[in-house]
C-alpha cells in the first residue's frame, strides 16, 4: 500500500513561509491499496488539494470510489470536505465510517458543519455523489483492507485509532494511524495492541514535552510519548503528525531529529509526514 500526505498541521491551517516545508494543511491521509483502490483517512483542509489531484482521473468522469475513515469531528479534521471537488461530481461513490455510536449521530455533525451560517452548501445533500455514512466500531472491511478501529482518549473527548492490513503475496502490511492521542497517565493501556509490530506507525507529536506540560487539557501527545509506545509495541517505522500550529518548519526539525536519536538504537526508523510526500509499504 500507498501511502500520501496531504495535511499534517494540528489544531488550525498554518499557512506561511515559516511552515512551506511540511505544509500547513491540517489533517489529511490518504491510503492506495496494491489493486488501486482509495481510503482517505480525515477530511482536514489537505483533502482539498487530495480531491483536485483526483479530478484528472476515475472521479472527474463520476467513476470514482473512496472509502473515508474519520478518526473524529474537530473542525481541523473535517474542514476540507466542502472543498473536496469529487463530491460534486455525480456518480463517484463515497462510504465514511467515523465515531458517533450510529450512523445518524455522526451525519448529524457532519450536516451541522454545512448549515448555512457557516458553509454556502446549506446541507450535504446537496452533494452530486453518493455519500454514506456508517459508525466505525470494531474490525471490519473497507474496499479490501481490514481495518479495526479503537477509541483513544482526545482532551475532554474521544478519538479513533485505525489498524489497517493489506494480504498481498509478500505477507501481512500493517498501517497504523493514530493521530490526536492524549494519553492518561497510567500510559496507553491496551491501546498498544493495535500498534502492535505495525509497519508504519503514524502518531500525534503535536509537542515538545515542554510544550505539552502546559497544555495536558488539549489531548495531545508528546514526541517522547510516540517514540515510547513505538519502542513499546515493537514497530519498524515511526511517522511524525499532526504538528502544532504554533511551530515552525525548524521546530518540526528538531522533533523529527529527536525522534531519531531516540528510536535509531531500538532499530526503528523514522520519517516526518510532509505534505506531498509518498510513503510505501
Amino acid at each position: 500500500m500507498k501511502i500520501a500526505f496531504w495535511g499534517v498541521r494540528g489544531s488550525i491551517p498554518a499557512p506561511g513561509p515559516e511552515t512551506n516545508r511540511y505544509g500547513g494543511n491540517t489533517a489529511c491521509v490518504s491510503v492506495t491499496t496494491a489493486t488501486g483502490e482509495l481510503v482517505i483517512i480525515d477530511m482536514g483542509t489537505g483533502l482539498m488539494h487530495l480531491g483536485n489531484s483526483l479530478m484528472a482521473g476515475a472521479f472527474g468522469k463520476g467513476l470514482g470510489r473512496a472509502g473515508i475513515l474519520l478518526s473524529h469531528t474537530h473542525w481541523d479534521h473535517i474542514q476540507g470536505l466542502g472543498f473536496f471537488a469529487p463530491v460534486f461530481i455525480a456518480g463517484n461513490q463515497f462510504t465514511v465510517w467515523g465515531p458517533g455510536g450510529s450512523p445518524k449521530v455522526l451525519e448529524e455533525i457532519l450536516e451541522g458543519q454545512m448549515d448555512p451560517n457557516f458553509s454556502p452548501l446549506q446541507t450535504l445533500r446537496n452533494f452530486s455523489a453518493t455519500f454514506d455514512v456508517k459508525a466505525a466500531s470494531g474490525t471490519f472491511e473497507v474496499l479490501g483492507l481490514k481495518v479495526t478501529a479503537r477509541e483513544h482518549p482526545h482532551g475532554q473527548t474521544t478519538a479513533l485509532a485505525f489498524r489497517i492490513e493489506e494480504v498481498g503475496p509478500a505477507g501481512t502490511r500493517v498501517f497504523v494511524y493514530a493521530s490526536d492521542v492524549g494519553y492518561p497517565e497510567s500510559g496507553p493501556g491496551e491501546l498498544l495492541e493495535i500498534y502492535r509490530d505495525a509497519d508504519v506507525l503514524l502518531h500525534d507529536t503535536t509537542y515538545r514535552p515542554v510544550d505539552q506540560a502546559t497544555r495536558r487539557d488539549r489531548g495531545f501527545s508528546s514526541y517522547e510519548e510516540a517514540c515510547e509506545v513505538a519502542i513499546a509495541a515493537n514497530v519498524k517505522r515511526l511517522v511524525t503528525f499532526h504538528y502544532d500550529q504554533d511551530y515552525t518548519d525548524d521546530d518540526v526539525d528538531q522533533i523529527v531529529a529527536a525522534c531519531v536519536e531516540r528510536l535509531t538504537p531500538a532499530g526503528i526508523a523514522v520519517t516526518p509526514a510532509r505534505e506531498g510526500d509518498e510513503l510505501e509499504i
